[in-house]
């Protein structure tokens, strides 16, 4: 007779926190520090705040808090942007951030651009990372998809050397944090979560929160509620998987150090959502404010394993969709021997997909072609020299 398989002891209910944060764009990692003297405040506001409620066992910051998104904004060359402006785990900041978590006695969640030499040198990578109650680095996975305009390095651009490195199991691509204390922790970041698939794999491999910063305009505006497709692509992800999902959106963001205002490209719309895809907190606000809410592992483990109908992973029926992914869509390894190219020419790939869709026959072209959208840049010179003027403007180098 199989022996049934029991579950640990019960983990408490607690308080997930997610910060928003006013950012600077970076042009040298040393500018880092100011981000963290931001995010070191809004934690210690935070947890004096909301801890009142319940204890905070998981603190997340948005994407972009520690950098910004100079890299992004300005098309800098990819290892310009790895040699100069980005991290290492673990390294000051983490060690920084790690302190907090050890006073605090709460695990801290971040998304940051880093390197990763043990893969690739000169290349970054857009980094989620967990920080345990020691202060340890206890999980790291990459962003899996980009936005258009990013010019990070993702697992698969280089999936041959990725695979050499880590394999090609789920845990190599979406791995889980398992925890004592508060359950099992994924992560992924924005573009992410534009794919019901990337979440699906967290909940395959275990996961019962899910970290996934953060949205902008025009997706966290669209539609009658607060916080936009964005929010209803995150409680959709909720339900579908019965977990929870722990949203903070980026701050306002200061682009260069000469701009008096900073531009709030996100609006907000911070949230934090339960496993039937309910919104337990929202902000209004994503200048220096947070959101938060109850996380009752416990009640979803009771949820996943009594009910007979909306705990819909139970039942997927695996050997329909095998076929699905059979045929590639977006190349692999395209930056594994060469350097990450440049937005407007990243524009044509993905202009190939589009393409490549309408070939196959899954999309039906339209009557009449129009042109598309395209990258304009600010400075019309190709991107090397472009960020070195702008930098020697912006930023007095």
């Amino acid at each position: 007779m199989a022996t049934k398989r029991k579950g640990g002891a019960p983990v408490a209910p607690y308080m997930a926190v997610g910060l928003s944060t006013v950012v600077r764009g970076i042009a040298r990692r040393s500018e880092i520090e100011r981000n963290l003297d931001v995010i070191e405040d809004a934690i210690h506001a935070a947890v004096s705040i909301v801890g009142i409620n319940m204890p905070v066992r998981l603190i997340a910051l948005a994407e972009g808090a520690l950098t910004g998104f100079t890299d992004e904004i300005f098309d800098i060359p990819h290892v310009t942007a790895a040699r100069e402006l980005f991290i290492d785990l673990p390294g000051p900041e983490t060690e920084r951030l790690g302190a907090l978590a050890r006073h605090y006695d709460t695990y801290i969640v971040v998304q940051c651009k880093a390197r990763l030499p043990e893969v690739m040198d000169d290349r970054f990578f857009n980094m989620l990372f967990v920080l345990g109650p020691d202060g340890e680095i206890v999980h790291r996975a990459a962003k899996n998809h980009l936005w258009c305009r990013e010019r990070s390095t993702t697992p698969h651009d280089v999936l041959d050397r990725w695979i050499e490195v880590f394999g090609d199991g789920l845990d190599a691509f979406y791995p889980v944090l398992r925890t004592p204390d508060i359950g099992n922790l994924g992560t992924i970041c924005c573009s992410d979560g534009e794919y019901p698939e990337a979440v699906r794999a967290l909940a395959f491999n275990g996961a019962e929160v899910v970290y996934r910063p953060s949205e902008a305009v025009p997706m966290t505006q669209a539609g009658p509620d607060a916080g936009g497709t964005w929010l209803l692509q995150n409680r959709a992800h909720a339900h579908f998987n019965s977990l929870y999902m722990v949203c903070p959106n980026v701050g306002p963001v200061y682009v260069h150090p000469k701009m008096d205002e900073p531009y709030d490209i996100a609006g907000g719309g911070g949230h934090v959502v339960d496993y039937q895809g309910q919104v337990l907190g929202l902000s209004r606000s994503g200048a220096n404010s947070f959101c938060a809410g109850i996380i009752d592992i416990e009640a979803l483990r009771q949820f996943r394993a009594m009910n007979l109908n909306s705990n819909w992973m139970k039942d997927l029926r695996t050997e329909l969709f095998h076929g699905m992914y059979d045929e590639p869509i977006h190349p692999a390894n395209l930056w594994l021997e060469r350097e990450p190219a440049s937005h407007a020419e990243v524009d044509e790939v993905y202009r190939a997909n589009i393409q490549r869709l309408v070939e196959r026959g899954a999309w039906t072209p339209p009557a009449t072609a129009h042109p598309g959208a395209r990258y304009i840049p600010a400075i019309d010179l190709d991107p090397a020299a472009a960020w070195e003027a702008a930098r020697a403007e912006l930023w007095g180098d």
